[in-house]
């Protein structure tokens, strides 16, 4: 019941997916959206997964791919990291990605990120990166990321595909077409590397269902429709990966 679901909105939603090649001809940066412990590993959270989640896992596995090929490449790289305060909260979600807690980190396979001179960290307390990237003097560290690399193309991944990446890629192209991240022309979503969580219908009494699947379809045509390009898959290398946009 929920694959012919998820096939007719897929049917009637269509988003036009491409392959992407990332030659270096163009100026790219990597926007990783929330890998945290408190998000990604089991148990390790209020909003972490209660078991093995197959989406997921794959996320990143591909965010660490390609963590790895734009830091050798010494590529600009840009990581929000969802960070709260216990006693500020952000409903409707429970407590959450506590500041100094290992629910905050980076999950482990990417926590060598923080070593890497190519590669800006913000922590943030609110779900959109954009947003969250605003300091105490009004300046905006995203925004300067971009200017002072002089990026023209960004790579959206991490979770969740509806919520954090959405709305950070969203304000990113209002931002983009009002000119206040000169010289961005790209905004790329990649399905492979965003994931969101699942909690089927009537699983708890008082929390709205989210269907995995269906939700993170939703969140990269929204994403589409706001102006972001989606691909399904991303390589460094000019070969054929089927209908390609080079960059």
């Amino acid at each position: 019941m929920v694959q012919q679901i998820i096939e007719l909105i897929e049917e009637e939603l269509p988003v036009l997916q491409m392959s992407l090649v990332l030659t270096g001809d163009v100026k790219a940066g990597l926007v990783l959206v929330d890998i945290v412990n408190g998000f990604c590993t089991v148990s390790a959270g209020n909003l972490a997964p209660r078991q093995h989640d197959k989406q997921i896992s794959e996320m990143v596995d591909e965010s660490v791919r390609l963590a790895r090929a734009f830091c050798d490449r010494k590529w600009p790289v840009f990581a929000s990291l969802d960070s709260h305060h216990l006693d500020i909260h952000e409903p409707p979600h429970p407590p959450h990605r506590i500041a100094r807690t290992d629910e905050a980190k980076l999950v482990p396979a990417l926590q060598w990120l923080e070593n890497e001179t190519n590669v800006t960290l913000k922590r943030k307390d609110c779900i959109d990166g954009f947003l969250g990237s605003i300091e105490k003097d009004g300046s905006n560290v995203f925004i300067n990321w971009v200017q002072s690399n002089q990026i023209k193309a960004i790579l959206f991944v991490g979770i969740c595909t509806d919520i954090c990446v959405l709305d950070f890629v969203c304000t990113t192209l209002f931002a983009r077409n009002r000119g206040f991240l000169v010289p961005l022309e790209d905004v790329i979503v990649y399905s492979q590397g965003c994931a969101t969580f699942d909690i089927p219908a009537n699983t708890y009494k008082d929390v709205v269902a989210h269907p995995q699947e269906f939700c993170h379809y939703i969140g990269l045509y929204i994403a589409e429709g706001r102006g972001a390009k989606v691909v399904s898959e991303v390589a460094f290398d000019a070969k054929d990966l089927g209908n390609v946009s080079q960059i």
